[in-house]
């Protein structure tokens, strides 16, 4: 599985990319969330990624934050939604945007996406219900440029990935909670909170 590719930008056409990694031109299909952050043409990019294989084709999908892959990863496993139109999700709402939409179970901001019809919205309410953080927590971001630097602290980081892992996101805060201090990082975090979750 490739996790993430640095190189310079050298192409971009809504959704593809192509960056120049070491002499290898990857084509890489984003969002148009990430693609508003890109720099200019022959400027250095870092995108985390996603590859999906079929018989026919291996397609590279690419994010400017961890974040938004992991929505892209959960969004692909609701029934229905294939990779194409968890594209379509993330270019149209943000990933704050899409977790408000969904914990409020607001179904007309859903719909308003191309490609998301009633029966659709109202899947992806109840499927990814209690899988995603509260509307008002911070999430992780960091811009394709800068080399992956989160803006999330190293518990609200730790309470994302434990979400990612299963955990609902009321359990995942009282597991960091009970151990998180300032001294920790995001990853000692999670390690002690899975500790205590085995236990």
């Amino acid at each position: 599985m490739i996790g993430f590719l640095r190189g310079v930008l050298i192409h971009k056409a809504p959704p593809q990319l192509v960056l120049d990694v070491q002499g290898v031109g990857y084509e890489v299909e984003a969002p148009m969330t990430t693609f508003y952050d890109l720099p200019a043409l022959g400027q250095e990019v870092r995108l985390y990624t996603h590859l999906i294989v079929r018989e026919d084709a291996h397609i590279l999908f690419g994010f400017a934050s961890e974040t938004e892959r992991m929505l892209f990863r959960v969004l692909i496993r609701v029934n229905g939604v294939g990779p194409k139109l968890a594209l379509t999700i993330l270019s149209g709402q943000s990933v704050a945007e899409f977790y408000r939409s969904v914990n409020d179970n607001d179904v007309k901001s859903l719909v308003r996406l191309p490609g998301v019809g009633q029966k659709t919205a109202e899947r992806l309410i109840i499927e990814m219900r209690g899988r995603l953080p509260a509307a008002d927590q911070p999430v992780m971001a960091s811009a394709p440029g800068s080399g992956g630097a989160s803006l999330a602290s190293p518990r609200q980081e730790a309470v994302t990935a434990l979400c990612a892992l299963g955990y609902k996101p009321q359990d995942a805060q009282r597991m960091v909670q009970a151990i998180a201090t300032e001294d920790k990082s995001c990853e000692d975090i999670i390690r002690l909170a899975l500790r205590g979750a085995i236990k």
